[in-house]
């Protein structure tokens, strides 16, 4: 998994690279107090969202505006071998 985005709130956003059947896997996680770790699984391009654990509907609706506003990135990178790599970091 390759590190995206670091939110505010702490929560994570890390992509894989392109899987063969050429869907990208982001995963969110968020520290919590009570439950240790919130977290989602959203595949793209078709936005499915799977194993979500903790996290509101309000809270997966934000998520969702913040991949879709980047999934085109998202997708670059996990052709590209993140974003280190897309950038010649």
């Amino acid at each position: 998994m390759y590190p995206f985005l670091t939110l505010d709130d702490k929560t994570e956003i890390v992509h894989s690279e392109l899987l063969e059947n050429g869907r990208v896997k982001v995963y969110i996680e968020k520290p919590d107090e009570k439950d240790c770790f919130h977290n989602a699984t959203c595949y793209l391009p078709d936005y499915e969202w799977t194993d979500i654990y903790g996290f509101t509907d309000s809270e997966i609706s934000k998520y969702q505006e913040i991949i879709e506003s980047t999934a085109h990135l998202i997708i670059e990178f996990a052709g590209e071998g993140g974003f280190e790599n897309a950038s010649n970091f």
